[in-house]
């Protein structure tokens, strides 16, 4: 069962003096969900903010090292995270969570995991073609010669989000632009 505390999550944000909010960065690999949120992350820093970045890469060495990339695995690396990120939001954080999440169902969880008030999703668009030039790991390249089984927009697929709170494509937009756009929306929720 769980066990009520004497601090309540009303309580943790007027300490903080702000609400805890996820805001969950998905898109292809290489469309620049991390890029951004490392922005995001240090200008709500500047402003005072109590603000965590939770990275798919970073996650990846810890909590989740012992998951592998098929879709069973992919699906409990993002309920992992979306346990961690609704946590942190019940802490009063301000949680970025930078994770390709391939799939609806699992970023619909997420959603319903932190609660409907307190959930804000970033698409972070941008195509194969484009990700695959950006590609700073070579990743794209390894998945087409067969090296990466189960690899997102290549061998496995990437499910367009349906009901994503704010597109930022980044084929359009610049990095600047597409920070400024996700803060004006996360002061919103504030």
């Amino acid at each position: 069962m769980w066990h009520e505390g004497k601090v309540t999550y009303e309580d943790r944000c007027k300490n903080l003096t702000q609400n805890g909010v996820v805001v969950w960065f998905t898109g292809l690999s290489g469309s620049g969900k991390s890029t951004i949120a490392v922005e995001v992350e240090k200008e709500l820093l500047k402003q005072g903010k109590a603000v965590y970045r939770l990275d798919g890469d970073n996650v990846r060495h810890g909590l989740n090292s012992d998951l592998g990339f098929a879709k069973e695995d992919r699906d409990e690396n993002i309920r992992r995270i979306a346990e961690v990120a609704a946590l942190f939001k019940d802490a009063g954080l301000i949680t970025l969570a930078s994770f390709i999440s391939p799939f609806q169902e699992m970023r619909d969880f997420a959603r319903e995991r932190a609660g409907e008030d307190s959930f804000i999703e970033i698409y972070v668009k941008a195509d194969v073609p484009t990700c695959a030039e950006r590609d700073p790991k070579g990743l794209y390249q390894k998945a087409k010669q067969g090296e990466i089984d189960d690899f997102t927009g290549v061998s496995s697929p990437y499910e367009t989000p349906e009901t994503s709170d704010v597109i930022i494509d980044t084929d359009k937009l610049s990095i600047g632009e597409s920070v400024q756009k996700i803060l004006e929306v996360i002061a919103n929720e504030q």
